[in-house]
């Protein structure tokens, strides 16, 4: 096992922090409480090839790993939550044409994301589907030469903004559960194609978040992507690619609330002294850092076996799952001990402490990581 970092990681780490803190630290509290769409640092992002780190040079992505993505998430998060995640949206699903695309596809609907404009989102979640994606019915029916879809999707990525969604969609009703599902590349600027911004959110205010409306839109059949049928165990594919780089949104957030305790309590005089001086506050701080330390070596290993053509199904869900938890722990503590000033939308603890819950709902709500886990030390 070797636990150092390549000069070339050490530089990409280097280059999103320095990036995070040049173009988020200023905004994010202001993007967050307006709702505001970070257009110019998505812009800047691509520039840098700062997003997408894992897709090849063929689609026209950096051809780097899953462990830089993550890396590059990490310093991101540290700084602001909710520019972040719009960045890591940007290339949401792009697994899709890694592992199941053509060549055509890839370079045809990847390239322009770091070219041009373009941007991708993953259209699964329904008002009656969230966890359980087999329950999607959204539908894809043949007819001729095109796929028509009808249905609705909520809580999507990009929805507004993306200029392309891949949509998980029922196409086989008769075939066994698991068989019945299919995935379509759809751009969004199709005939029947709809979406409306979902304001409110209690985080991650400034990334895009919609409702989808499908009503009879039309693609040509060589945008399916995969094969008819195979769409569930392609999506589950994905999560297993995922869910490595999102656990990093968990220790990101988490160590970036640390580093705000730690100033926080350095400066923050009680009783004539600095509270950091307090024995119980130092055991905080101890256990606040074990937690991150630990979160972050299992996401780097996730994702080190990713890049080694390795994936573990079962590490990964452990990743995302702890990664989650420790990244409201920790945040909760860290406001603990800022105590009443931490309560304060001025203070960036706050949106942090905000932005915190929603890993362990996102890409896979904790409870079925666990049952990932379970069922992999026990059996089905």
């Amino acid at each position: 096992m070797d636990f150092l970092l390549t000069k070339e990681q050490k530089f990409i780490k280097k280059a999103a922090r320095e990036f995070a803190l040049g173009e988020m630290a200023a905004v994010g509290r202001e993007f967050d409480l307006n709702e505001t769409y970070p257009e110019d640092i998505v812009k800047k992002a691509r520039e840098l090839d700062l997003i997408g780190l894992f897709i090849p040079e063929k689609f026209g992505g950096p051809g780097l790993g899953y462990l830089e993505q993550a890396m590059v998430m990490e310093e991101f998060w540290k700084v602001d939550p909710g520019i972040s995640q719009q960045l890591c949206s940007l290339t949401f699903g792009a697994e899709e044409f890694i592992l199941f695309g053509t060549d055509e596809q890839g370079k045809k609907w990847l390239e322009p994301i770091f070219t041009g404009d373009a941007v991708m989102g993953f259209a699964i979640t329904e008002p009656d589907a969230g966890s359980d994606t087999l329950a999607v019915s959204t539908t894809a029916v043949k007819d001729g030469n095109e796929w028509v879809l009808n249905g609705s999707k909520v809580m999507i990525g990009n929805g507004t903004k993306g200029t392309f969604m891949l949509v998980f969609a029922l196409t086989n009703p008769e075939a066994p559960r698991s068989r019945q599902h299919s995935i379509f590349i759809v751009e969004t600027d199709r005939k029947g194609y709809k979406a409306e911004p979902m304001h409110g959110k209690m985080g991650l205010r400034c990334s895009d978040t919609a409702a989808i409306y499908l009503t009879d839109v039309r693609i040509p059949e060589e945008n399916l992507l995969g094969k008819e049928g195979n769409g569930f165990h392609q999506l589950m594919a994905f999560f297993d690619r995922s869910r490595a780089y999102v656990s990093a949104h968990g220790v990101g957030l988490a160590q970036g609330a640390l580093n705000m305790a730690v100033k926080h309590i350095r400066e923050r005089k009680q009783f004539g002294k600095p509270i950091g001086s307090f024995q119980g506050v130092q055991f905080k701080i101890a256990d606040m850092a074990v937690k991150v330390e630990l979160a972050r070596n299992i996401m780097y290993k996730a994702a080190w076996l990713l890049d080694n053509n390795t994936p573990d199904t079962h590490v990964t869900a452990m990743a995302k799952m702890y990664a989650a938890r420790i990244a409201v722990e920790v945040v909760d503590e860290a406001l603990q001990l800022h105590g009443g000033y931490g309560y304060f939308d001025d203070y960036d603890i706050e949106r942090f402490y905000r932005a915190a819950k929603v890993l362990e709902i996102y890409e896979g709500a904790k409870e079925i990581e666990k049952m990932i886990i379970g069922r992999t030390i026990i059996g089905k």
